[in-house]
């Protein structure tokens, strides 16, 4: 052991740049889209932020034993590895170009170095942009190459991106690690310290550790902070290739055990770690009975904004039974078709308490990515069957795929400990997974945002539609988080924040802003947005069908139509000089 702490050369000491070229075969790198490129964040400097000439990304591409590949290291003392627009983009793009490399027959792997806090909250909603953009990647470019995520020390991987290293194929850790959805800090500060007390470095590292995410299967490998072991581990997962299934993919046994757990007493880390290896072991089975089942209304009150939409739109249409009180998925009709529809809500007598108010939890995550995937299954069955097209004469296989729509009014992501330990993060990965595929396999995948959408649960479920609508409603607001809870995070007055919002549009939480990010297909006026009038309502199904026609006519099945923003120059800007550049 001695001997071994001598000759190794420590991999967390490096930085971000001497990371990627440790893993990339000796005089095969190039970096792209470097600090002389000068490609800089355009936000930060008004808010007096020193901008970094890199963002805080590097993008090298080369080998790894003579396979084409493109490395991607956060540099996590910038900004906590935080992703704002620029880095976003570069991971993004390169991903992107990976991608198109493998469709023309050059078998380009990625292996991202995640040392990152999520979102960088100066650039809310275009950090969550990026990272949709992100997630949307790293699924298509799982399907030709194995993507294999690296997470080493100190700072960890968090917030969206701990959604990206679950849709990883591979992942890698060291015992330093750390990989969750919400910091010790966040949580602390949304639940108290009783949840979790953030300075309880040796508990956090029990729950959240690399040790533990491995052992609870969360992670494939787990290497020594040395140099050489990182690259031997890296190797081992790129000659296993694409696997099977990937661990966004396996629904069945989390269902299951969500299905059998009592949240109190809560179990201790150990048993936690048991109990997610046993369900991400277990083989595809017979869908589980779950806890207390829906009703549209509860006293006569819909349970939420998007409980009424949800009603309203589908005219009360039974809910499918088999999943939780706080997941609503309908089948009925849009217009002449048939379609899915579906909604988290608040269910204030749960028995997890922390998504009483509608927040995206485990349960929420697992039965969501269920319901997509059951739809997507049952059409690909039909078409195999020679099942009859979905009401479109002449219009091939897509038609037959139904329209997927997410009711969406979701508060945030649950902040738990029971919800950390038993991976949340994966079950967020787990919705976009099942989002990004349904809309690669033609499936139209629209949200309607009703309510709030912010945070990991509007990242999970509607980030990955191929359009987006919003009511024009003070009560619907986007962002990264909440606005009590980015003030204290940026050690701001909620005053303050709203004045640089007023300034900064990714900082803003009104619709008129986010519009201009280019994320919104179209807004819509409601007359009464709690209790959507018979107008409120027509008016909706209308938008949704022209929705539909419109994505089917759209030969695209990628997430490129929102870079057209007035503000996501600088996601062009990244773009287009990273395919300048991408081919040396």
């Amino acid at each position: 052991m001695t001997t071994f702490l001598l000759q190794r050369e420590s991999f967390i000491e490096l930085d971000a740049r001497a990371r990627a070229l440790a893993l990339l075969d000796a005089h095969s790198a190039r970096e792209l889209l470097g600090p002389f490129d000068r490609i800089k964040s355009p936000w930060l400097p008004l808010q007096g932020i020193v901008a970094q000439a890199d963002d805080g990304v590097v993008a090298a591409k080369g080998c790894i034993d003579g396979r084409p590949a493109v490395v991607l290291a956060i540099d996590g003392g910038y900004q906590g590895g935080s992703m704002g627009e620029v880095g976003g983009a570069k991971i993004a793009a390169a991903l992107e170009l990976a991608i198109e490399d493998n469709v023309r027959g050059t078998p380009t792997c990625a292996v991202l170095l995640l040392e990152t806090g999520g979102v960088r909250l100066q650039e809310a909603n275009l950090g969550l942009a990026a990272i949709a953009d992100i997630h949307a990647a790293l699924v298509e470019l799982r399907r030709h190459q194995p993507v294999v995520g690296i997470i080493a020390g100190p700072v960890g991987c968090y917030g969206g991106m701990g959604i990206a290293a679950g849709l990883c194929s591979y992942l890698i850790v060291t015992r330093e690690a750390r990989l969750g959805l919400n910091g010790p800090a966040v949580i602390e500060q949304e639940a108290g310290i009783d949840e979790l007390d953030s300075h309880d470095k040796p508990f956090i590292w029990s729950l959240t550790g690399g040790e533990q995410r491995h052992g609870a299967g969360l992670a494939e490998e787990f290497a020594a902070d040395d140099v050489a072991q990182v690259r031997d581990r890296l190797l081992a997962c790129l000659q296993r290739g694409v696997p099977a299934s990937h661990r966004s993919q396996r629904c069945d046994g989390f269902m299951d055990m969500l299905a059998r757990i009592e949240p109190e007493p809560m179990p201790d880390p150990a048993e936690m770690r048991g109990m997610v290896r046993e369900a991400l072991d277990a083989a595809p089975g017979t869908e589980q009975a779950v806890g207390r089942q829906p009703v549209w209304e509860q006293g006569g009150v819909p349970a939420s904004r998007g409980a009424a939409w949800l009603a309203g739109l589908t005219g009360n249409a039974p809910m499918l039974a088999g999943f939780p009180a706080t997941v609503r998925v309908v089948d009925a009709p849009l217009g002449e078709e048939p379609a899915r529809y579906i909604a988290v809500v608040p269910d204030g007598g749960n028995r997890f308490p922390r998504v009483r108010n509608g927040e995206m939890g485990l349960e929420e995550g697992w039965h969501l990515a269920r319901a997509i995937r059951q739809c997507c299954g049952q059409d690909a069955a039909n078409e195999n069957d020679g099942g009859a097209p979905a009401h479109r004469p002449g219009g091939g296989i897509a038609a037959r795929r139904r329209p997927i729509v997410a009711v969406l009014d979701v508060p945030s992501q649950a902040y738990g400990r029971l919800e950390e330990g038993l991976g949340l993060h994966q079950a967020l990965a787990a919705v976009a997974d099942a989002g990004a595929e349904a809309r690669l396999a033609g499936h139209p995948f629209i949200g309607l945002i009703v309510g709030k959408a912010i945070s990991g649960g509007f990242l999970a479920l509607g980030c990955q539609a191929n359009r987006l609508i919003a009511l024009r409603d003070p009560g619907v607001q986007v962002h990264a988080m909440g606005k009590a809870s980015a003030a204290r995070i940026t050690q701001r007055t909620v005053e303050q924040l709203e004045a640089l919002a007023a300034a900064i549009p990714p900082m803003a939480y009104d619709i008129d802003h986010y519009a201009s990010l280019g994320m919104l297909w179209q807004t819509m006026q409601a007359r009464d947005a709690d209790r959507p009038t018979a107008a409120d309502l027509s008016a909706a199904q209308a938008l949704l069908r022209e929705a539909v026609a419109d994505i089917r006519a759209d030969p695209r099945r990628d997430l490129s139509s929102r870079l057209a923003g007035e503000n996501r120059r600088a996601s062009r800007r990244v773009r287009e000089r990273m395919r300048e550049l991408w081919g040396g």
